[in-house]
């Protein structure tokens, strides 16, 4: 069943990445109508878009372990909504953001990690930098599972006129068996949403959502791979290729 979710996502990532770029659709508030909905409803896409991908299970990386490599993200968008052709000057944008990140992950004493990302989606001016907090209050033995709670954050860069900040909690569940680690979550994210352009005036939208995720970690001594995906009113695919420490 865990290979088959796995060849699932993968698939799908490699459907997203074959689309058409997000190239040209830069995000621009300054043009936007004075619609209250269309921006909340734009926030509440954008936020869950640049929303803080785990990838990573419940098992904490211990005080000696390091995590670093590169990933992709596939948004899933409604493409064909008003509020995102408004905010990209009239044009429809593809389905998917692609979102190439560098994601690093360090453990720490008593089953902390830390984690800090950055991505940007090519051809576009929408960015993103978070960190999370993960704590692995049950560890995880050869016959138990690990459970692990995260505060994360993550903050959109890039656009102009748009001040749009996303905060998530979540718990996890995770069991190794061999070389194989599946594991699973859910969450909640909270979205807060301000223009700051001169030529429109609209209200603060501050905004939640529920999130669930699943993914696999697959590692062969120095290398793992990762492979997530991401449910809500936005879903999002991710792989990752790390070097573990």
């Amino acid at each position: 069943m865990m290979r088959r979710m796995t060849s699932a996502m993968i698939v799908s990532l490699l459907i997203a990445i074959s689309s058409p770029a997000f190239a040209g659709t830069d995000i621009d508030i300054s043009k936007f109508p004075q619609v209250q909905k269309e921006f909340d409803d734009l926030s509440r896409q954008v936020g869950l878009a640049i929303s803080y991908t785990p990838l990573s299970p419940a098992a904490p990386l211990g005080l000696l372990g390091f995590d670093v490599g590169v990933e992709v993200t596939a948004v899933h968008i409604d493409a064909k909504e008003q509020f995102w052709i408004d905010a990209i000057g009239g044009k429809k944008p593809p389905s998917y953001i692609l979102f190439p990140k560098i994601h690093a992950q360090k453990g720490l004493p008593l089953g902390f990690d830390v984690g800090l990302t950055y991505a940007k989606a090519p051809g576009s001016n929408i960015g993103l930098v978070g960190g999370e907090l993960k704590w692995a209050f049950l560890k995880g033995t050869l016959v138990t599972p690990a459970v692990a709670i995260r505060g994360d954050y993550t903050k959109l860069v890039g656009v102009n006129d748009l001040d749009l900040h996303v905060y998530g909690a979540d718990i996890s569940i995770s069991k190794g068996f061999a070389f194989i680690t599946p594991y699973a979550g859910i969450g909640e994210v909270w979205i807060s949403s301000k223009e700051t352009s001169d030529l429109i005036d609209l209200k603060q939208a501050n905004l939640n959502e529920t999130k669930g995720f699943l993914g696999v970690k697959l590692s062969f001594f120095v290398i793992s791979f990762v492979a997530e995906a991401d449910f809500s009113k936005v879903p999002s695919y991710s792989g990752r290729l790390n070097l573990s420490f």
